[in-house]
C-alpha cells in the first residue's frame, strides 16, 4: 500500500521535488516549479543580502495563493527551503525565524541535522527532509527529528555520494518507512517511476532544471548541460573541500585540467572559495550526470509536461 505522506507532502500532483541549488534558484524558478505541479525549493542562502529572504518568502507565498485562488482545480505543489546546517552558516536561526514567520510547508536541510532547525519548522506543522549519502547519516537525521531523507546517490549534481541508488535506498528502506526521495542522475519520466519502483516516493531532481528559462544561470552554463553528457561530468572535492560533481568545460576554461585536480584538505570546507581564481557554483559548475536527457533550453511547465507524459507511458507499458 502506498505510504501516507505528511504534511504538505501529501499534496504533490507529481512525484518530484526540484533539488535547490546554489545561485541558480530564486523565486522565479522556485515558483514556476510548483505551479507545475512539483515542490520548488531553494537554498535561503540565495538571498543576499539576508533581508531579500523576508522579500523572496513573501513574493513565493503571494504569487502561490494568487495561483491556487484562480485554479482551485489544479493547485500549485507546495515549496521548500533549504538551509544549511553547518557552523559556517551564521544566518541559519535567523532564516529558520523567517520560514517560521511565512510557514515554509517543507524544509531541506543539509550538512548537519539540529534538533532545534526540526523543532522550528514542526512549531507550524512544517515537514523537514535531511539529505544524506548514506545509511549511517540517516540513522542520525531521524534520530535527530528529520521527517523524512533525501538519498543523495551517486551522480547527482553538486555536492554528492558515491552510493548506487538501488543500495542506499534499500539500507534505508530496512528500517525507515516515512517519507523518502531520490537523487541521483534523474533526468527523464522513466526514472521518476523507477525511482518510485525502488522504493522512493520522490524523485530529486536539480541539474534538469538549470537549463530551463526561469533560472537563474549563464546562458554558457545552460548550453553547456545542453551539450553535455555524463561523460563531461567530474567527481571532485578540490572546490568546496566536499566532493560533488562538477561540469569539465567549466573547470577546463577556469584554466585547469579536470582530469587531473588535486585533492583539498576537507577539514577546510568552505562551500564559495574561489580557487586558481574560480569560484566554486559561480564559475565551476555543478552538473550531475543524467544531463544526456537534456537537449533543449525549455520552460519549467514544458520540461515537467514531458515527464508527466514519459512516466505516464512507462507506467503503462509495465502494466501491459
Amino acid at each position: 500500500m502506498p505510504r501516507t505522506l505528511p504534511g504538505a507532502l501529501a499534496r504533490v500532483p507529481f512525484p518530484v521535488i526540484g533539488a535547490p541549488m546554489f545561485i541558480i534558484s530564486t523565486p522565479a524558478l522556485v515558483i514556476a516549479q510548483c505551479k507545475a505541479g512539483i515542490v520548488g525549493s531553494m537554498p535561503a542562502l540565495n538571498a543576499r543580502p539576508a533581508s531579500q529572504l523576508d522579500e523572496w518568502l513573501a513574493e513565493i507565498t503571494e504569487a502561490l495563493a494568487a495561483h491556487n485562488a484562480a485554479h482551485p482545480d489544479q493547485p500549485a505543489a507546495p515549496f521548500a527551503i533549504n538551509q544549511i546546517v553547518h557552523k559556517s552558516n551564521a544566518r541559519l536561526m535567523d532564516d529558520m525565524a523567517l520560514c517560521v514567520k511565512y510557514k515554509v510547508p517543507v524544509i531541506i536541510t543539509s550538512l548537519g541535522a539540529v534538533p532545534e532547525v526540526n523543532a522550528a519548522a514542526h512549531s507550524y506543522g512544517g515537514v523537514v527532509l535531511h539529505d544524506v549519502i548514506n545509511n549511517r547519516f540517516a540513522h542520525k537525521a531521524i534520530e535527530k527529528g528529520a521527517d523524512g531523507l533525501v538519498a543523495v546517490a551517486a551522480g547527482a549534481g553538486g555536492h554528492a555520494g558515491v552510493k548506487s541508488p538501488f543500495a542506499l535506498v534499500q539500507e534505508i528502506r530496512q528500517w525507515f518507512n516515512g517519507p523518502l526521495a531520490l537523487s541521483g542522475a534523474i533526468a527523464n519520466g522513466r526514472s521518476v517511476l523507477a525511482a518510485q519502483a525502488m522504493g522512493a516516493d520522490f524523485a530529486y531532481i536539480g541539474s534538469a532544471f538549470i537549463a530551463t528559462e526561469e533560472a537563474r544561470a549563464a546562458e554558457a552554463y545552460k548550453q553547456c548541460v545542453v551539450n553535455s553528457t555524463s561523460d563531461d561530468i567530474v567527481y571532485s572535492n578540490y572546490f568546496t573541500g566536499i566532493h560533488g560533481n562538477y561540469l569539465a568545460p567549466s573547470i577546463a576554461a577556469a584554466g585547469m585540467d579536470p582530469q587531473n585536480l588535486p585533492e583539498a584538505d576537507p577539514t577546510k570546507m568552505d562551500f564559495t572559495q574561489a580557487t586558481e581564481g574560480a569560484k566554486a557554483w559561480k564559475d565551476i559548475w555543478g552538473c550531475g550526470q543524467g544531463i544526456a536527457a537534456i537537449t533543449q533550453v525549455q520552460s519549467v511547465a514544458e520540461r515537467v509536461a514531458q515527464w508527466r507524459q514519459e512516466y505516464a507511458a512507462a507506467k503503462a507499458a509495465l502494466a501491459a
